[in-house]
């Protein structure tokens, strides 16, 4: 016998726990907004049974894969986590039309896609049936609100890193087979609500040990001929094309000086008289005559190529990535000269002291998510982004380890403070901690115990190049799809009256929420349904 029980797409379905009965039996959509339920199944039996949806919107499903965590959380964790301990937490979205039932609880997520024209109540009928005979069936009310969701006006980033495609797909960089799949992955993360790509004009000098290397990724190709310097943009022009192609809309130069400080230069090739080498890396100190020369060299034939591209509105530079107090001085001085030479382009950075900002190092900091609230009203387009950090005092974060709500809560967040910009270090870092080796993103996100499950990637590699999305993905782009509606309904009744619909239950800050899904859900609802009464 196989029973089946409707959840909402908040509800973590775990192998060994009977989910309850949540009373979920629908959701409304926006006009060009995904989104999402689950269905838990359990037998008596191992079986698989086929997977059939009749329905007139879009809906494709996806089995719920449980991924091996081995760490769940930090040592400082809050107590609003799901489990703490090791095992197999649900994650992994495989496209599928059919399910294995056996021991244990499993689940199938379905994504609505509301499309552009569907208004009204829809159903989603869902059987499960073997060998021709259904076996368990459900329905869910979808109703399509007639107003389109905006376009998101959220700067958003999650860092792309390509050598982790080259790596695991074993392709050279710069093959066709390696365009191919890097176009796969950016056009499935702009699906989820990237749009601001990390380029690496060089390798980005990101989570990589001193004295060590990631692989080549350069798209800048420098010659050093007779001591003089010449740049082609040939890989660069690809880049960008690919991107537009995706929808990505925002360019985030990799950044020009190694992390945490701003101490040396990034790991640059060149072919010099004629041998390619290694012109600068970890030998190299910031302050160096030599690499100073090199970027004064770099820097108009740089803004020439962006400025014919069609891009360079949509550029941001970088220094380095989240520098200490302890090296402010020398993160000044580097910031300095790379205002100098791009001045007509945002500088940002990854960083959560006030004093790089107060002291007028860069207009635009992006403090953590536990530090934002310090900057918001003094800068003046607030940005924020998290990571392995924070997992405490219930700020919001996307760990394997973590409910649902506390990923999807962000889009409220955001919204109440304006958030301009969000970024998050791991697209796919498919690497251990300081890119030591290479690691099997199926099995554990970092053998050392480093990052919580789930901080370093939110896509997997699937066969053919094809990339799998995680459900917190998916979670992820239904808060920006959150924040996109709040927007819609401050167009319509004010800001002001938006904020009292958000915050009718209480006040909302970053670590100040109601613990609840069904908090979380009725909330949008209550969002849709002022949309529906607000349009002319």
């Amino acid at each position: 016998m196989l029973t089946c029980t409707l959840c909402s797409s908040l509800k973590k379905i775990f192998p060994d726990e009977v989910p309850p009965q949540e009373g979920f039996t629908g959701l409304s959509l926006l006009r060009r907004e995904y989104g999402a339920f689950q269905v838990a199944l359990q037998s008596d039996r191992c079986a698989v049974y086929d997977i059939a949806v009749e329905s007139d919107l879009n809906v494709r499903t996806f089995a719920v894969c449980n991924f091996p965590v081995q760490k769940a959380c930090n040592d400082n964790a809050d107590d609003y986590y799901l489990r703490k301990t090791p095992g197999l937490y649900p994650d992994l979205l495989r496209p599928t039309d059919s399910i294995s039932v056996g021991e244990g609880t499993c689940a199938v997520w379905f994504e609505i896609s509301a499309g552009e024209y569907a208004d009204g109540v829809h159903t989603v009928h869902v059987r499960f049936s073997e060998n021709g005979q259904t076996a368990a069936e459900c329905t869910v009310s979808v109703e399509i609100i007639p107003a389109a969701l905006p376009e998101q006006s959220l700067i958003c980033t999650h860092w792309f890193h390509t050598d982790c495609i080259s790596t695991y797909y074993n392709v050279p960089v710069f093959s066709e087979e390696y365009w191919r799949i890097t176009e796969n992955f950016v056009c499935a993360a702009v699906e989820h609500g990237v749009n601001f790509l990390l380029t690496p004009l060089f390798t980005p000098p990101l989570d990589t040990a001193v004295g060590k290397e990631r692989p080549t990724v350069q798209l800048v190709d420098v010659t050093l001929q007779d001591g003089k310097y010449s740049f082609g943009f040939d890989k660069l022009h690809r880049w960008f094309q690919m991107c537009l192609r995706c929808g990505v809309q925002y360019f985030e130069m990799s950044h020009l000086f190694t992390q945490w400080g701003a101490m040396h230069a990034p790991k640059i090739m060149a072919t010099v008289d004629g041998k390619y080498k290694q012109l600068f890396g970890w030998k190299t100190w910031a302050a160096s005559k030599k690499y100073t020369a090199f970027l004064r060299a770099l820097a108009p034939e740089l803004d020439a190529f962006l400025r014919a591209e069609g891009v360079a509105d949509r550029c941001r530079f970088h220094v380095s990535d989240e520098p200490s107090m302890e090296r402010i001085k020398e993160y000044g001085k580097r910031s300095a000269l790379i205002r100098e030479l791009f001045p007509d382009y945002p500088v940002t950075d990854a960083l959560s002291d006030f004093d790089f900002y107060e002291r007028g190092l860069l207009k635009e900091p992006i403090p953590c998510i536990d530090r934002a609230a310090k900057f918001a009203g003094h800068v003046p387009a607030l940005w924020t982004y998290y990571c392995c950090c924070p997992g405490n005092e219930y700020f919001p974060n996307r760990f394997m380890a973590m409910p649902s709500q506390r990923n999807r809560v962000l889009g409220y967040q955001m919204y109440k403070y304006e958030v301009k910009g969000f970024l998050q270090w791991g697209l796919n870092f498919w690497y251990s901690q300081l890119s030591d080796h290479p690691i099997d993103p199926f099995t554990s996100s970092d053998p050392k115990g480093s990052f919580p499950e789930g901080d370093a990637y939110v896509l997997y590699p699937g066969e053919n190049g094809e990339p799998l999305v995680s459900l917190r993905f998916k979670v992820f782009r239904d808060a920006l799809q959150d924040q996109r509606a709040l927007n819609l309904l401050e167009s319509l009744i004010g800001r002001e009256k938006t904020l009292e619909l958000l915050e009718s239950d209480g006040v909302l800050t970053f670590n100040e929420y109601p613990h609840s899904d069904a908090w979380q859900l009725q909330k949008r609802e209550q969002i849709n349904r002022a949309i529906k009464e607000n349009l002319q």
